[in-house]
Order: structure tokens, then sequence, then C-alpha cells
């Protein structure tokens, strides 16, 4: 029987011990109920009336136990204290460390809960800085800012005692109909990996434990259904869904939740060769795995391959899920049962139940010292959405603005006429997405205010210093709406010198809107009426520019071609609507890159630009997949004069070796430009069929006035490696050839290697990242400055 004895002077209190340590000493002083008690988290506030937030709650919003009952043994985890309902910071952070004193007292040890958060657009809690959506900080291609943000959102969690950060999304959007193609950053892998890294850094700069999901391929889905079976096969998990994670996981990641979805039929929360064999033994990880909300549940209620709660715990548990969350069901009592009873073996527990108290012993929550009170409480203040929040929050948005098309309309002019229409042109949920707080918990709480200042694109032309007379009309709503509507937002168009159409998504879940978790599309036509609604603008004769506020990208080639000018703002945040307004009026210039293809008409494929021949446009088939606008688009005011791309050092590449390249870049015009300059690999024979290109490296290059810049890329023979016919990743020997451009349509140099040498297989070691430096010089002759990457 394991008494008190001995406790506070115990070898696991003592944090001059190795940890290791000191966590085999408290495993081996716990009892069963007190060791499970550690694999699962608690929803306090979940019932199955005050809206979902995750798929299934209204199922599993089992009649709650008491709390005193819930901690007697100790607890693992606390489920969003911040992100369920709104509450007031400070009230809600001094209730937090309350409840963690309860923890404390209840349990033998003492031993206090982790408790997580939603992060992706900034911390998931009332009154918070929403950022920009996933998709804006791929757009923006400039992973410090990212690291810049990311450090900043954990600040602020770490002031209110959070310790994980649920994000950020890893998945590689596949088939843009899919609703949470907004979360994701984009199409292409190694662009996923690199921001994804950068925000992964930044995370954990604060401290906070970042959590890498979804674990692995749930973006593949079939017609982009949610949540629904996926059909990859074994080439394209490694070679598309797994290097992003592989990045971030050698980014500092602490944590990894896993997929909803099955793969060939078995479920990524049930399978050990994913979450055990290649996560842990393969890439060394020694961090927790977490249950992405009641997916352990959905071993048996969704996925039919558990008969009861207790075997979908066992099924969980060996294939490596740490800790239950959101709250407690299979890992609680049907788990102890099990073990009882000998269908479970408890080393399964201790082994995750070692994982858990490391983290939370380097978190330093088993130390004597620990104080629930966090930095909030103690200072009696809370500014969630600081002035540089927001500051930065309209940085990144002014930067990941895209814009697609211009026949001169714009920037527009100042004093001009302006019809400003559509659903999206005054609204603030226009800039938000579905993980928003807003959009997420607030819609289910119409009576409590927003809680932090979102202007609308309408309210930012209206107070632009360039005096445009604004009229606003809303045409029809994102769904619905009446002829009158569309009639009068043309007439407002008729009489106006410009009419800025701004349309796209409301962001929702499980249904409740057209992008979102659960948002699925049919096909990639704007949602309702909005087509007719452009169609009825543009037949005014008046010049329309169409503005995006969107979750994943639409089909826009039946107008295209009459557009004055097409921008693109994927949920910009907060300040998206100044963002935005800054690029129209050219207070700023346009710098933002696709991170994900725009179709062309009738297209409603899942194919993105990483196609192998075949996946591109044949005479043997009559649908074009040819992108209307490609992967890494996007204008500006001005343009940058390339000067020239070459090799340095020749065209021989050793297969264990480096090559270099180097671009020059000249600015010849009055205002900065933005340049992100692009390589891409064509493998034009490989032993297996290989996409016709793949991004290995990008560089965001800025130049000021009448300045110029060199850009050097040192690339590691490592980037060029895919899974071969046996399985294995190789470096194939070989010609190879790097596309160097401003987009992945618009190359401006082909540069031709010889990789020789032998084939070499690589593996979780290999060199994922490229190097990168950019020497400026300045039009005044000043110095010459370098800026490294």
């Amino acid at each position: 029987m394991v008494t008190n004895v001995g406790i506070d002077t115990a070898p696991w209190r003592d944090p001059d011990v190795p940890a290791e340590d000191r966590v085999a000493d408290l495993v081996g002083r716990m009892t069963l109920e007190e060791k499970v008690a550690q694999l699962y988290g608690v929803w306090v506030g979940i019932d199955a009336t005050a809206g979902e937030v995750a798929p299934h709650q209204h199922e599993m919003a089992a009649v709650p136990v008491e709390w005193e009952e819930l901690i007697r043994s100790g607890l693992g985890q606390l489920t969003r204290p911040f992100g369920t309902a709104p509450v007031d910071p400070l009230l809600g952070a001094k209730g937090l460390a309350e409840s963690q004193r309860q923890i404390m007292a209840a349990g033998r040890f003492g031993i206090p809960a982790l408790v997580h958060e939603e992060c992706l657009t900034g911390l998931a809690a009332w009154t918070a800085t929403v950022f920009p959506s996933p998709l804006c900080w791929a757009a923006s291609f400039d992973p410090d800012l990212v690291e810049r943000m990311g450090a900043l959102i954990g600040t602020g969690m770490r002031r209110l005692g959070v310790h994980q950060g649920l994000a950020p999304v890893l998945d590689v959007a596949r088939d843009l109909r899919w609703g949470r193609v907004e979360e994701t950053m984009g199409e292409d892998p190694h662009l996923v990996g690199t921001i994804g890294s950068a925000y992964v850094r930044g995370l954990g700069s604060s401290g906070i434990v970042a959590t890498l999901k979804h674990f692995v391929g749930y973006s593949a889905s079939r017609a982009g259904r949610n949540l629904a079976p996926v059909s990859a096969g074994p080439r394209e998990i490694a070679d598309v869904f797994l290097p992003p994670f592989e990045m971030a996981l050698r980014a500092g990641a602490r944590s990894v939740m896993n997929s909803y979805t099955d793969i060939d039929g078995v479920p990524a929360a049930g399978d050990p060769a994913l979450l055990t064999s290649l996560l842990r033994e393969t890439y060394g990880f020694t961090g927790t795995v977490v249950a992405d909300y009641f997916s352990i549940a959905f071993l048996q209620t969704l996925h039919g391959v558990a008969a009861s709660p207790a075997e979908a715990a066992a099924r969980a548990l060996e294939a490596g899920i740490d800790v239950e969350l959101p709250t407690v069901s299979c890992y609680g009592r049907p788990l102890v049962e099990a073990v009882r009873s000998g269908a479970v073996d408890e080393g399964l527990v201790n082994r995750a139940l070692r994982r858990v108290l490391l983290q939370k012993c380097e978190l330093g929550l088993l130390d004597p010292d620990w104080s629930p009170d966090s930095a909030a409480v103690l200072d009696g203040e809370v500014d969630l959405d600081s002035a540089e929040s927001r500051a930065l929050a309209g940085e990144l948005a002014r930067r990941s603005v895209v814009l697609l098309a211009n026949d001169g309309t714009l920037p527009l002019r100042p004093g001009l006429r302006l019809a400003v229409v559509g659903p999206r042109a005054d609204t603030a949920q226009a800039m938000l997405g579905c993980y928003s707080f807003p959009m997420h918990v607030g819609v289910h709480h119409p009576d409590v205010p927003v809680g932090v200042d979102i202007p609308t694109l309408a309210d930012a032309l209206r107070a632009a210093p360039e005096a445009y007379d604004v009229v606003v009309a809303e045409g029809c709503p994102v769904l619905g709406g009446d002829d009158e509507g569309i009639a009068a937002a043309a007439r407002a168009a008729a009489d106006a010198d410009v009419c800025v159409a701004v349309l796209g998504d409301q962001a929702g879940l499980f249904g409740n809107g057209t992008s979102g978790e659960g948002c699925d599309a049919v096909d990639l036509r704007l949602p309702g009426r909005q087509e007719e609604l452009l169609e009825a603008l543009l037949a005014t004769g008046t010049p329309v520019v169409l503005v995006l506020l969107v979750g994943r990208p639409y089909e826009l080639s039946r107008q295209v071609d009459r557009l004055a000018a097409v921008v693109c703002g994927f949920f910009p945040g907060e300040e998206g609507g100044p963002a935005v307004a800054d690029v129209l009026s050219g207070r700023v210039a346009p710098s933002g890159r696709l991170p994900v293809s725009f179709p062309r008409a009738e297209s409603s494929q899942p194919g993105t630009y990483l196609a192998a021949p075949l996946g591109r446009r044949t005479d043997v088939s009559t649908v074009d997949p040819t992108p209307l606008f490609p992967f890494g688009h996007g204008l500006g005011y001005g343009s940058a004069t390339w000067a020239g791309v070459r090799a340095v050092g020749g065209s021989q590449w050793d297969t264990g070796g480096t090559s270099e390249l180097e671009v020059e870049l000249r600015n010849d015009t009055d205002r900065e430009v933005t340049e992100v300059v692009q390589v891409y690999l064509h493998d034009p024979a490989a032993e297996v069929v290989r996409p016709v290109q793949a991004l290995l490296a990008a560089r965001r290059v800025d130049l000021a006035a009448r300045s110029a810049a060199t850009v050097r890329f040192t690339l590691h023979a490592d980037l060029t490696s895919f899974t071969g016919r046996d399985g294995a990743r190789i470096v194939e020997p070989g010609e190879v050839e790097l596309r160097v451009g401003a987009s992945s349509a618009d190359v401006r140099e082909a540069l031709r290697f010889t990789l020789t040498g032998p084939r070499r297989t690589v593996g979780f070691e290999r060199r994922l990242h490229p190097e990168s430096v950019v020497r400026h010089r300045p039009a005044d002759g000043s110095r010459a400055s370098e800026d490294g990457a």
C-alpha cells in the first residue's frame, strides 16, 4: 500500500535530480487509479446545447461527473478553460488558479494539471488578438514573421497559465473542396513544413508545448469530405504528408495529435505502426501523443474497430496515444477495469504515464515551488490584444494579401466614388476563420460583445486618407438572398467610378458556414448567389475590383477576363480590413503569393500543382486541370528585374553534397517591390513517377526603390530525395533540373545538374531545410548588408 510518508522529500520532488529519475521514482509510488488519472483531460463546461466546437460533441457530452470525484486521484489535463465560453481573461486566470489548487489538494502528490488551448489564429480566448489564418502565414512566405507571431501568442498563453497549444495544422491540402483548407498552409509540403516549423519555434521560445496535427493524411479524405476515409498509398504518405511533420519535429515540437481518419482501413488513433514504430522508433520522438477530441471513443462509435470503451482504450494505448482528450471517456474507469482484469498490460499505462510526467517535469509542474498563480494573476492585469499584437497582426495581414490580376485599375486613385458591395464588404466576420474565437465560440453567445475591434473593409475604405466617396450595398448574403438585393447593388455600382466587390466565405463549424471544419464544398463555384451578383456588377460597365475573403480558392474563369483586378485575402484577421484597404489604395504594395492554386472553369478536381505528367493536361482526357492562377503566383504594383540566374561551382552535384545557385534582382522603380524567388525540382527520369515539379526552396526579398540584391541558395542533395520502389527514401544519381522563377508557372531559368555518386538511402536525419542568404545593395551606394536564413 502506497502511503504519504516521504513524499515531500522524495527524489521526484527534487529539481536537481535528472528528470527521468524523478519520473521513475514518482511512477513507482502511484496506484493504478492515480496513474490512469494522469492520462486524460477534463472539459469543464462541455454540454450538448451550447454549440458544437468538436465533431459529435452532442453525442459525447455525457452526464458530468462531480468535480471532486474527477480530481480525487489527480488529473492529467484541463481542456480549454478560456476557449469554451467567453470569460474575462483575468477572472479566467484566477478561476484556473483556483482549479489547480483544488486538483493539487485532492491528489496525494499535489500534481497540477497541464492546461491546453487552441491557438490556430492566436489564442482562442475572448478579447485575444485574432491573427491571420494559416493560409495567410503561407501566403506571406515569411517564416521569420510567423515565428515572431508564434512567440507573441505563446507569451500571452503563458501569462494566463496555459502550457500547451493545439497548433499548427500541418496537413497538406489535396482537395480544395475540403472545408479545413483554411486551416492549412497550402498544397506544398516544403512550404507547409517551413512555415509550420517557424510557428513551432515561436511557441516553443515562449515555453508553450506546440502540438502538431493531424498525424497523418487527414487532408486526403475522399471527395474532400471531412473525417472521411483516406485512400493514400505509402509513397504519397511518405513524400507529401510526412515531411512537414518531420520538419516541425526537428524544430522542437513536443506533442503530436492523431488524425481522425483511417488510411486503408486502419484508424490513425489505433495504429501502432504510425504512432509508435514511425513516430517513436524511426523519428525518435519523445514527447506526448494526445488524442484528437473524442477520437479514442470514435474507434468504437465511428470506425467500428472496438466493441467497447475498454477495447477502444486498449487499442489507442497500445498504438501510442498517451492522453485522452478532451474529456475522460475511455481512459478512465474502463481502462482501470481492463488493466485489473488482465485485458490490458499495466506496462502500457506506465509507458504513457512516463511521457506525460516527463513533460510535466520539463514544464516545472513537479517542482515543489510551482505556483498555480500565473503572471496575470500576480500582476492583476491582462491585455491579450496589445498594440504590439495588433501591429504584428496587421503586418502579417498586409504581407499576405495576394494580387492575382490587375489591368491598371489598382491602386485606386484618391477621391474616387466607390461602390463597396457584397456579403463580405461590411462585416467583421469576413476577416475570421473557423478557429478564431469569435467564429468558434463567440457565435454561440450572440449577446456577448466580440471582444476585439475588427474593422470591416468598408470601414477601412471610409477612413482611408485618400478620401474615397464610399457607398455600401450587400447585394446578397453568402448564402441566399433575393433579386432586389442584387439589383440594388448593381445600381450602386452603376453610379460609381469603381465597384469593389467583396465576396467570399462565411467560416463556421459542421455545416454552419461555407468554409471550416465540417463545411465541405460540392464544387468550387462561389457559394450561394455570389457569382450571380458578380455578373450583375460586371454588366453595369463600371470597372469591378474583386476582393476575395475566403478559406479556399474558387473558380473564377467565367469572370476573370472582365474584372479590373482580383485581390485575395485568406481570412486575414482582425487587422485584415485595414490591410486590404492599404493594398487597394496603394499605400502598401501587394506582396503575397498563392499557397494554393486557383482552379479553371468547371473544375472540381482534387488535384494540386504537385501532379505527375499524367495529372497534367493531356490529349486523352477532356478535363483540363491547369490552374487559372498557379501555386506561387502573385503580382505587385511594380516588379523586380531578374538580372541573372546561375549555378555556382558548376553543374556537378554530389549525391551526398550541396549545390549552390545565385539570383540577381534589381528594383528599377521608385517604390519598394517584393519578389519571392522560388526554386522547383524537376526530375526527368526517376525510378518511380514523380511530380513534374516540386518546391525545394523559396526566399522572400523586399527591395527598396532603386536597389539590388543577390540571393544565394545552398541546396543539399537530400532535398531531392523521394520514396523509391523498395519503399526506402533515396537520393538517386542522374540528371535533374532546378527551375527558378516567380511562381510554379513563371520559370525564369532552368538549370541542369547531374547528381553524381552512389544511390543513397536517407531517413529522418536528412537535410530538410535549404539555406539562403540575401545580400542587399542599396541605391545610395552605402555598405551592402546580408540576411541569412
